[in-house]
């Protein structure tokens, strides 16, 4: 179960979100840190009887940072407002399909699978879709897959993507920027003992999508 010191310290975050606030508030900080890790350790525990590639991952392998880069943005706000964790092989900066936990006041949601791919990981992705349309569609059209996940994240192409031909029977397969899924879920599970298996029901569902992907990135 995840500590309640978490959703306290990012409530008082969002509304105080510069350098001196947090600075005086560093043990608050140290605190909910300690407690998300030890709630991801848990997790990794968890879920590597779901996906034995996690074996051997460490929880501070795979906790995003809470400060932001705001060189190139217009949103000068220096930390995030949320914890996040990426559970992949190799950690939070890996290019393998993985779970992405995310727990913010109001928005908190998992998922997973590759979001924002590289370029030579997404067109490995598509050649295999468009080779072997059917495994990906018979994944995502999964009864127990879509019950968490109905529809792939983000944005698609508007056309087909270079290379491929427009007419192709599958072409809304090949059509997404990402490869991945999300599922928001309410304040009310996430702080309660009903998360962990909230977790496992979600992951375990994305699984098999993990492995269709990853596959895949091994050959590259």
């Amino acid at each position: 179960m995840l500590n309640k010191n978490v959703y306290p310290f990012l409530l008082e975050l969002r509304e105080n979100n510069n350098r001196e606030w947090f600075r005086a508030n560093k043990n608050k900080y140290d605190k909910a840190k300690k407690d998300f890790e030890l709630f991801v350790a848990l997790s990794i525990e968890q879920l590597k009887q779901i996906d034995p590639d996690l074996s051997g991952l460490v929880a501070k392998d795979c906790i995003f940072r809470i400060f932001r880069d705001v060189r190139f943005s217009e949103d000068k706000q220096p930390y995030k407002t949320h914890f996040g964790a990426f559970l992949a092989k190799n950690g939070r900066k890996s290019s393998y399909g993985g779970y992405y936990i995310h727990i913010q006041p109001d928005g908190s949601f998992l998922g997973g699978g590759c979001f924002m791919p590289a370029p030579n990981v997404l067109k490995a992705i598509r050649e295999e879709i468009y080779h072997n349309p059917l495994e990906f569609k018979e994944i995502i059209t999964n009864k127990e897959f879509i019950s968490h996940f109905p529809e792939l994240y983000g944005d698609k192409l508007k056309t087909a993507p270079r290379g491929y031909p427009k007419d192709f029977e599958y072409i809304d397969l090949l059509n997404y920027k990402n490869y991945a899924v999300g599922k928001m879920v309410p304040d009310e599970i996430v702080l309660s003992d009903r998360f962990p298996k909230e977790i496992s029901n979600c992951f375990t569902s994305l699984h098999s999508l993990n492995v269709y992907l990853n596959q895949i990135l091994e050959d590259l």
